[in-house]
């Protein structure tokens, strides 16, 4: 057993560490949400896209937040990594060279999909660590937890509604 399952505290070195991972996260997630949105523009899904996109800055926001409330120095190399390599992720092969694949909207779904679980994740663990300690505000960690899970069940809507179309694209025969 490690010595952090015998209830040792991970020490505020470690802490930062996670924070900025999150925060790294965060801003590819945050990137990639704005990115999704402005291809949908004018489209339903492009402005439930924009809400999420705002939505998730917000929540950005409030991560900062609190790593400032905790003395946590933000690590600027890793938000700015994570923001590179969102636009690097653009490179990708997708079956298109120039114009976006019928898949690259399933795809964004399914990434932002993945980073709010992760989010989520993240919230829960400073709500454990906010009834020790003072500096976070429990009751803005539950608002965020369930603004999480509502942002999930958005893109899980989104995405199955994506899957579908691309099912009849293919049956259809023009998915190429």
């Amino acid at each position: 057993m490690s010595r952090y399952q015998h209830g040792e505290s991970a020490g505020p070195r470690l802490v930062g560490i996670y924070l900025n991972d999150h925060l790294a996260g965060a801003t590819a997630g945050t990137e990639l949400a704005r990115r999704a949105a402005a291809s949908q523009g004018g489209t339903p899904v492009g402005a439930v896209l924009a809400r999420l996109a705002r939505e998730l800055t917000q929540d950005r926001a409030a991560l900062t937040e609190m790593m400032t409330a905790l003395g946590v120095a933000v690590r600027q190399y890793k938000a700015r990594l994570a923001w590179l390599s969102e636009k690097a992720a653009r490179l990708k092969l997708n079956g298109r060279m120039v114009a976006r694949s019928p898949l690259s909207l399933l795809e964004e779904l399914e990434l932002m999909r993945l980073g709010v679980e992760g989010k989520a994740a993240g919230w829960r663990t400073l709500r454990k660590l906010a009834e020790r300690d003072q500096r976070l505000d429990m009751r803005q960690l539950d608002d965020l937890i369930e603004r999480a899970r509502s942002q999930s069940e958005t893109l899980e809507e989104l995405r199955v509604s994506t899957a579908e179309g691309l099912v009849q694209l293919e049956l259809s025969g023009s998915g190429s």
